[in-house]
């Protein structure tokens, strides 16, 4: 599975964007997508997940503002940024990875498959 992602922007605080992520490749009713973002000078951090395309769940500083969703065809999945603010700065990648159990969504080493990510600044 080959994971692309986009979307990515320059947005003023309160503003929205949408990134997307496209799999090529077989992907089965068992994968679990997710996005991670990265910070300048911190670690990777989980932003949200679809386990096993059904459940969502998400960090508790995007609940509420950020809503994680996949196509039909479970080929594209999206990430729904609201109410941005200067603290959401950060590149965004997307990962898959099939079998994971519940607890380990929230992992970054668990992912088998990620996309290059995307970059999405927030300016106050």
């Amino acid at each position: 599975v080959q994971l692309q992602a986009s979307g990515g922007g320059l947005v003023q605080t309160g503003g929205s964007l949408r990134l997307s992520c496209t799999a090529s490749g077989r992907t089965s009713s068992g994968t679990s997508v997710a996005w991670f973002r990265q910070a300048p000078g911190k670690e990777r951090e989980f932003v949200a997940a679809i386990f096993r395309f059904s459940n969502t769940y998400y960090a508790d500083s995007v609940k509420g503002r950020f809503t994680i969703s996949r196509n039909n065809a479970k080929t594209t999945f999206y990430l729904e940024m609201n109410n941005l603010k200067p603290e959401d700065t950060a590149i965004y990648y997307c990962a898959a990875s099939e079998s994971l159990i519940l607890s380990s969504i929230y992992g970054s080493d668990n992912y088998k498959y990620w996309g290059q990510g995307t970059l999405v600044t927030v300016s106050s």
